[in-house]
């Protein structure tokens, strides 16, 4: 009785030893590394301008509606509708992604906003924002119903 007592090696393994798939996984990503590192690195040699900030510049285009019924466009009065859309035609032609902000007075007719908008769209300035002020809380409230 004294060699009686065995032990269960025989048995099923009843875990997974991670240990060889964390090597192997972290000599892939050390390999994906280096040779990410190497591809990056046989572009064309340039000599690439220096610069403060890498941001690139956005031109808009800036259609202010005032309430006496002038039009400015980039800070120049303009005479009529159509010298509006030879405006943004060209400044179409000259930046195939320009934004156009358009401001308009409060007593301005929502008709004549429109218009612009039209005249906008029709000259291929599809990317449009509307100029407005910060508001205080008291003003952003919805007017109550029944009072």
């Amino acid at each position: 009785m004294a060699g009686g007592a065995q032990s269960d090696d025989d048995g099923m393994i009843s875990g997974i030893n991670v240990t060889p798939l964390v090597d192997v996984t972290l000599v892939l990503l050390i390999i994906f590394m280096v040779t990410a590192k190497m591809i990056v690195n046989q572009g064309m040699p340039m000599d690439l301008p220096k610069a403060a900030t890498g941001q690139e510049i956005q031109t808009v285009f800036s259609v202010e509606l005032s309430a006496d019924g002038k039009t400015h466009v980039d800070s120049n009065p303009v005479a009529n509708d159509e010298a509006v859309s030879a405006l943004a035609k060209s400044a179409k032609a000259k930046n195939q992604d320009i934004r156009a902000v358009i401001r308009a007075d409060r007593k301005v007719e929502h008709g004549r906003v429109i218009h612009v908008l039209d005249l906008l769209n029709r000259a291929g300035i599809s990317k449009v924002a509307f100029g407005v002020q910060a508001a205080a809380a008291e003003e952003t409230k919805p007017p109550s119903e029944g009072g």
